[in-house]
């Protein structure tokens, strides 16, 4: 073992002089272990870097060359053969330092750098660190950001460049993850700061007061933001914000070292991530033990003293009395709580395992006997190296050259004597499997009091709830939304979804929108006043058409019932009776047989009652011009003509609802557009077409109908039915030729009302204009129901 005071940089934290005795204990306890390395005893060469990168490369020289005043590319070691190079702390020093021992293919393992840049085994093959890479980090605090729901985040960071670098990553994997940075600061060192940084400093203060980002981020690779926050007092002003610190920044000892002069309530009840701590058994008493008249060499451990006590172990003047580590107080010298010592203290014992593994395969092969080996051997093993530390934590590389990261996350509590003490609420394994990588108890938490609601929330925009949709306005982050309403017939049952998802067709969203609800099925039921009303109508006149129907069965010898074909009369009224039955099957939910039946029993029945009309018209007309002397039209003239005449019409009718029943026959269906919520039980045609056509074919009869009966105006009035059926046929056109714009403008159970009342309506009207003045002369003016009347050649007068 040897130093020197050349490389000795001063006063140091004290912090830096537990890592060299942890440098110290772990290569005493190798070689006092005769499971690894027996019969070969580690020694060191220590140099200090005084974290410059200048400063480091030389002291590597001097490790390389083993002398204090080296001669380059020659090796002068007297007392056995260098291994490796295990350090530095920082980023800068060990780039330093690597550039040079990756000339030679030295291993070098450092214990405190984290940046992102040394996992490149191109440009660093032989540089391995046992403290995890900063990008594990990044990884770590999108999680918790994730567990706690906070999207909008600030970011603030130092003036170095690295810590520059390192935040913009942060920033970019943050915002990959799907959350947002609502800024990203640069906080300039208060020490020697000019009036515009002061003036810059005030104004990123200011900001981060006034931000709607409740969480910020304090990233940087060393203590000095975090202390920044405590020492200056504008900081103090702000307390209603959640600090998560970086693993680097998070050093107890150097915010409680700082934080002898004030008291940093901004950070009080902060969150930080701390590399995982370790156990070094018997490390504490080792730290007991030290004092400069025992410890060989003791140069280094005069200016411990020095700056612990005060005192100068060589001076008489200030000499020290009886001060041993043990009097100084946990804040100044933790002996507890090991991060960065744990990982020198690791990295030794990677070095010695490696050592270990390659001398033990060298023996077991019996090739090569010799201790000594080239540099870029020992590479291999540690590449290799895989191990249980003393305290059961697994060790071993990547392919990147790192360990598996381990991060504990604490929470720091500001104690009444104006010191830290962290409390350790969750961790952080990257190795673990995805899911379980993060723990955190909640309960264990300590919030700063100043917040509204725990866990506090940090949102640009607050959550869309069920019902809604959130929408994302131009130019803004995606985590500054706004949130609509869902879209007719969508809905949302769970928070900020960008999409909304129709409900299905028998459904319809509830008055909120967050759930489907099963539709109103509507349908003209005998429940509806409208749709009793048409069926009380319906009712009674198909009674009055069958009281008319038996007063002719009951005066069927009389002349007015014989004179317009007595058989054709009764088809008629029969007809009639069954078409105002027709809307019962209408009224009532639908089913496939009422659906099969209604429009095709309608168009039979009216065919028919058209077709019995057109008949009773036509043998109006024929027995008229039969009478005339020599007409050849007296042997049409019969009861087997003119129900031939309504088979044949009728029959057209038949035709077409057969082929529509064989090929587009209708069906139950409902219509989910009509009215909002509800689903209508509607009766679909199948068959547009076919509907039409039956309809068609009705007035096509109705029609011709009418314009025989025109023809036949002009015969004798007592005989002449013409005149009745012209005006009936008129009424049922109008009522028909009306119905297609109405059925076609209304929707739901009132379009088969509109069917319906046209129903009743033209059979009304032929009932009413046919038979209602023949009823009356029946029942009222039997003087008229005469042959004689009829014929023209005798009158009654009305009765007295």
């Amino acid at each position: 073992m040897s130093s020197s005071e050349d490389t000795c940089c001063g006063r140091h934290h004290l912090r830096y002089y537990r890592h060299l005795f942890a440098f110290f204990y772990a290569v005493e306890e190798i070689n006092q272990n005769l499971e690894i390395l027996p019969n070969i005893t580690l020694g060191f060469h220590i140099t200090d870097s005084c974290t410059l990168g200048i400063i480091s490369l030389c002291g590597a020289v001097i490790i390389l060359s083993g002398k204090e005043d080296p001669v380059a590319g020659y090796s002068c070691h007297q007392h056995g053969q260098l291994a490796g190079v295990i350090g530095s702390f920082s980023s800068e020093t060990s780039d330093a330092i690597s550039k040079l021992t990756s000339i030679y293919r030295y291993p070098q393992i450092s214990y405190g750098m984290t940046d992102q840049r040394f996992n490149n085994r191109i440009e660093f093959p032989f540089l391995y660190r046992t403290a995890p890479n900063v990008h594990s980090q990044y990884q770590g605090l999108i999680q918790l950001l994730n567990f706690f729901r906070w999207n909008w985040v600030g970011i603030l960071t130092s003036n170095d460049e690295g810590d520059q670098k390192c935040a913009e990553e942060l920033k970019r994997e943050i915002t990959r993850a799907g959350n947002c940075v609502a800024f990203m600061e640069m906080v300039p060192g208060i020490s020697m700061m000019s009036s515009q940084e002061l003036k810059r400093l005030k104004q990123i203060i200011n900001m981060v007061k006034n931000s709607l980002a409740n969480v910020v981020i304090l990233f940087s690779t060393d203590s000095f933001l975090a202390t920044e926050l405590c020492i200056y007092p504008d900081w103090h002003k702000i307390v209603n914000k959640v600090w998560i610190i970086s693993a680097a920044s998070s050093s107890l000892a150097n915010i409680n070292a700082e934080n002898v002069d004030s008291v940093c309530i901004t950070l009080n009840r902060s969150l930080a991530f701390n590399i995982a701590k370790g156990e070094i058994q018997g490390f504490k008493e080792f730290l007991y033990s030290i004092h400069p008249s025992t410890f060989p060499e003791p140069f280094f451990l005069w200016h411990l003293w020095m700056h612990a006590f005060n005192c100068d172990p060589r001076s008489d003047l200030f000499k020290c009395s009886g001060q041993m580590l043990s009097n100084l107080s946990h804040l100044e010298f933790d002996v507890d709580n090991f991060h960065f010592t744990y990982r020198l203290y690791t990295s030794v014992q990677v070095l010695a395992h490696a050592l270990h593994n390659m001398y033990t395969a060298k023996t077991q092969t019996g090739k090569d006997q010799n201790l000594e080996f080239q540099p870029w051997q020992l590479n291999q093993y540690i590449k290799k190296v895989h191990f249980k530390m003393p305290d059961g934590q697994d060790v071993f590389f990547n392919d990147k050259g790192n360990v598996p990261a381990y991060y504990d996350i604490v929470n720091l509590i500001l104690l009444p004597d104006g010191s830290f003490h962290s409390v350790k609420i969750g961790s952080f394994n990257q190795s673990a499997p995805e899911g379980q990588q993060l723990f955190v108890n909640q309960s264990a938490i300590l919030w700063n009091p100043h917040f509204n609601q725990t866990p506090p929330r940090s949102v640009c925009s607050e959550n869309c709830g069920p019902g809604y949709r959130k929408i994302l306005p131009p130019e803004k982050p995606i985590c500054c939304f706004e949130c609509v309403p869902c879209s007719e017939g969508e809905f949302s049952n769970a928070s900020d979804v960008e999409n909304c998802v129709k409900c299905p067709e028998d459904q319809w969203p509830s008055g909120k929108k967050d759930q489907c609800l099963p539709r109103a099925i509507e349908f003209l039921s005998y429940d509806d006043l409208l749709g009793a009303a048409m069926a009380s109508i319906a009712v009674l006149f198909s009674i009055i058409t069958a009281t008319i129907l038996g007063i002719f069965i009951k005066y069927r010898d009389t002349p007015v019932v014989k004179a317009n074909n007595r058989d054709l009369s009764y088809i008629l009224l029969a007809s009639l009776i069954l078409s105002f039955l027709c809307p019962m099957l209408f009224i009532g939910r639908t089913g496939k047989v009422n659906c099969l039946l209604r429009q095709v029993s309608f168009g039979i029945i009216f065919g028919t009652a058209i077709s019995s009309v057109l008949a009773k018209t036509i043998t109006v007309l024929l027995a008229f011009k039969a009478t005339k002397p020599n007409s050849k039209l007296s042997k049409w003239v019969g009861t087997r003509v003119s129900n031939y005449l309504v088979l044949l019409c009728s029959s057209g009718e038949i035709v077409i609802c057969t082929a529509w029943l064989l090929i587009s026959p209708p069906f139950p269906d409902y219509d989910t557009q009509s009215e909002k919520g509800k689903m209508i039980l509607q009766c679909n045609e199948g068959s547009t077409i076919a509907f039409y056509s039956v309809i068609g074919y009705v007035g096509f009869l109705a029609l011709l109908s009418f314009i025989v009966a025109f023809l036949a105006r002009k015969l004798p009035d007592s005989f002449n039915e013409a005149q009745l059926i012209t005006f009936s046929m008129l009424v049922f056109c109008s009522v028909w030729v009306s119905f297609i714009p109405a059925y076609l403008s209304t929707k739901g159970k009132y379009t088969v009302a509109v069917e319906i009342f046209a129903i009743l309506a033209s059979s009304a009207g032929l009932l009413g204009c046919i038979f209602l003045p023949k009823c009356y002369i029946i029942m009222l003016r039997p003087d008229l129901n005469t042959k004689g009347h009829l014929t023209g050649k005798k009158f009654s007068n009305k009765p007295k």
